[in-house]
């Protein structure tokens, strides 16, 4: 369910500290966090197994597994492990690591989950460099299901590791509540803005807005920091701090300044900066460029956009991205972006970060910082 530009978010570094690691040391902080991925993948083969099933479904889950969960940039589920990090103020303990890590491949795998159900609903042909899941050979509508075993994998490792922990019950709810936001935001997006038929009378900026907090925002920005301040027994209130709402507060507007930011740089980057070549013209994408031009666009510029938009033709897109640059759409958003970074500097800056008096773990700021620090002014 989730689009791609959400793949692209390089969120927290593997730091307790303000400062960037190394490239050698984010590559060591991903293959220690695929080893962990090894290991959760065998416990659940295992239980799987323990119910008798036969070698070829055993066979056929663990290649669901491999195929579907590691691949990518895992930025959600590392950034949950640099969250705990930040929080403790100080280096993991292996178990600490080990169940931090944990709650970030149960991210990777509500991920995985939202894109194989979501290739199929948009017809897609690849993923990660690679055929979607139910394009290859034999797979086809079974990949239904197999999407629903990936997302039950979550609840088997929760429950294996977490059931005598305090926060259990937190950590289930906030994966279920999730899920069914993340669903909310599908739905919407699905019926404003279908591939295959064009209506510009369903888009509007807040129509764009709810899709990408419900959609993106979520589970890509707050998901990983909610599962981390949980493990680290952060209270749901402190005083008349609320926590969890600060922190929601925070993500939410990050997350959708971080997709307005993606909108952008499919219409602006170049395929060397961004890695790709921009569709969402083509492919009808309800997004912040369109939603801006529509909100501003002269009646013979609308008619144009009308005439032009989502039509799987490189002239037509030629034609969209010249009413852009008329409505001086680089300009608007250097203006947006100056603007959504303000506000979240000064929704960072209203944490207090206040001792508490029983010593309980208190937010920091960093964790925020860390995020706005890795989007800020990005070009890929």
């Amino acid at each position: 369910m989730a689009p791609s530009p959400m793949i692209k978010t390089e969120v927290a570094s593997a730091a307790a500290t303000a400062s960037k690691p190394t490239t050698n040391g984010k590559q060591a902080a991903r293959l220690r966090f695929e080893d962990v991925f090894e290991t959760l993948r065998n416990e659940i083969i295992a239980d799987f197994a323990s119910k008798g099933m036969p070698e070829d479904a055993v066979e056929w889950y663990k290649r669901s597994l491999n195929y579907n969960t590691p691949g990518g940039k895992l930025n959600r589920g590392l950034s949950v492990v640099d969250t705990v990090r930040i929080l403790k103020g100080s280096d993991l303990t292996e178990e600490e690591y080990f169940k931090s890590a944990l709650l970030g491949w149960c991210v990777e795998l509500l991920q995985a989950f939202f894109l194989v159900s979501d290739d199929m609903m948009d017809n897609s042909v690849t993923r990660r460099g690679q055929p979607c899941w139910f394009r290859v050979d034999g797979v086809n509508m079974l990949a239904i299901n197999d999407s629903f075993m990936l997302e039950s994998a979550i609840y088997f490792l929760l429950r294996k590791h977490f059931r005598q922990d305090a926060c259990y019950v937190d950590l289930l709810e906030l994966f279920h509540d999730v899920t069914y936001l993340t669903e909310m935001g599908q739905l919407l997006d699905l019926i404003t803005a279908p591939e295959d038929q064009v209506d510009l009378s369903k888009f509007s900026l807040e129509r764009h807005r709810l899709i990408v907090v419900y959609k993106t925002a979520y589970y890509s920005f707050y998901l990983p920091v909610a599962l981390a301040m949980h493990m680290s027994g952060i209270p749901v209130s402190q005083g008349s701090f609320k926590p969890y709402d600060a922190a929601k507060d925070i993500l939410i507007p990050l997350g959708e300044y971080f997709q307005v930011q993606d909108d952008f740089l499919d219409f602006a980057g170049t395929p060397e900066q961004i890695g790709k070549i921009g569709t969402d013209i083509l492919d009808n994408k309800c997004s912040w460029c369109i939603n801006t031009a529509l909100a501003v666009a002269t009646p013979e510029q609308r008619a144009l956009l009308d005439e032009n938009y989502g039509r799987k033709d490189s002239a037509k897109e030629r034609k969209v991205k010249e009413i852009y640059e008329e409505l001086d759409m680089r300009g608007r958003y250097a203006k947006y972006e100056e603007g959504a970074y303000k506000k979240i500097i000064g929704l960072i800056e209203s944490v207090p970060e206040t001792p508490t008096a029983d010593g309980s773990p208190v937010l920091k700021r960093e964790v925020f910082k860390a995020f706005l620090d890795k989007i800020y002014k990005r070009t890929k």
